[in-house]
């Protein structure tokens, strides 16, 4: 054996102990045949499979979450054929039935000529790295929703309210569908707080806003606290008639609750005006009209004695 040779051979067995012995598990494929030429020995330490058992793609492919399978294979042979070094994420079947989450690295080898001939790239557990990023997503989405709830009362804030009716005006306007729009105001509310405190007033409005998610049948329909005792429904594709039977149904569930008020001038039991209001958006407008037209006629009540709807 020449020098040359032998300090060949010794090369390879230097870069094959590097290799096995990093957490990455480096692998080969041939191209003309799919299959294995080398995959490392780390793969049964991660995934339970035995190193020999390595064969073909077919064992790659079916040792992958069914979900991941398709667009995987799919990718990254497409990529292969471009002769585009790339990388993809998938769980990986463990011999005992888990999954782990890999990172495949992959880079395309070619001849002389520009032909692909293999492939070669390293697998990683990403594992952890997954995990963290469900949990960062997964608080993401939990202030995204508060971002849109009343932190009193759990129900829809003002800023999903105009979102919300911003979108349910224009697809009214593309139905030619009516919007009704009801404006509630807790009665007597300050003199609640200066007779309980407001302490019993935050929990008059949390019970309040609790009868009135309850009173709501649709799914589409929205309740949200439109600031301080007032509370605001929108009701897509709905008839003054029927906004006026909603508003009934949420005025008697408040009165069957018997929320004591002795401070009221109404009663002495909590009660609350409505005003009600429906537009058909295809006529022009916008959603800032229904808003001020349903706030006139909650005044309207108000003004007429309270405890009280005034629908138009």
């Amino acid at each position: 054996m020449t020098n040359d040779a032998t300090e060949m051979s010794i090369d390879t067995a230097v870069y094959k102990t590097l290799l096995e012995s990093t957490e990455a598990i480096p692998w080969k494929i041939d191209w003309a045949t799919l299959r294995f030429a080398y995959i490392g020995p780390q793969i049964e330490r991660l995934l339970g499979w035995s190193q020999g058992s390595w064969v073909g793609i077919d064992d790659w492919v079916e040792r992958m979450h069914p979900e991941d399978r398709s667009w995987v294979v799919d990718f990254c042979v497409a990529q292969s054929k471009a002769g585009v070094d790339h990388e993809a994420d998938y769980r990986a079947l463990t011999a005992e039935g888990n999954y782990v989450w890999i990172r495949d690295v992959v880079h395309v080898v070619r001849n002389d000529k520009g032909e692909v001939e293999a492939l070669v790239g390293f697998m990683f557990d990403i594992s952890e790295r997954k995990k963290s990023e469900e949990k960062l997503l997964q608080l993401q989405r939990e202030l995204q929703e508060l971002s849109y709830q009343d932190g009193l009362t759990g129900v829809a804030n003002r800023r999903l309210l105009d979102s919300v009716l911003e979108v349910e005006w224009a697809s009214a306007q593309r139905g030619g569908q009516p919007l009704s729009f009801i404006m509630l105001d807790i009665d007597c509310f300050k003199q609640y707080n200066d007779h309980y405190g407001h302490l019993a007033g935050d929990d008059c409005l949390r019970r309040v806003a609790q009868i009135l998610a309850a009173s709501i049948l649709r799914p589409r329909d929205l309740l949200a606290r439109f600031g301080g005792e007032e509370f605001a429904l929108v009701l897509p594709e709905t008839d003054l008639e029927s906004a006026r039977q909603v508003a009934e149904r949420c005025r008697a569930a408040i009165s069957d609750a018997s929320i004591p008020h002795r401070a009221s001038d109404v009663s002495h039991l909590v009660t609350v005006s409505m005003g009600v209001t429906t537009a058909n958006p295809a006529d022009g407008g916008g959603q800032a009209s229904l808003i001020e037209k349903a706030d006139r006629l909650l005044y309207r009540a108000k003004q007429n004695g309270r405890d009280q709807i005034v629908a138009d």
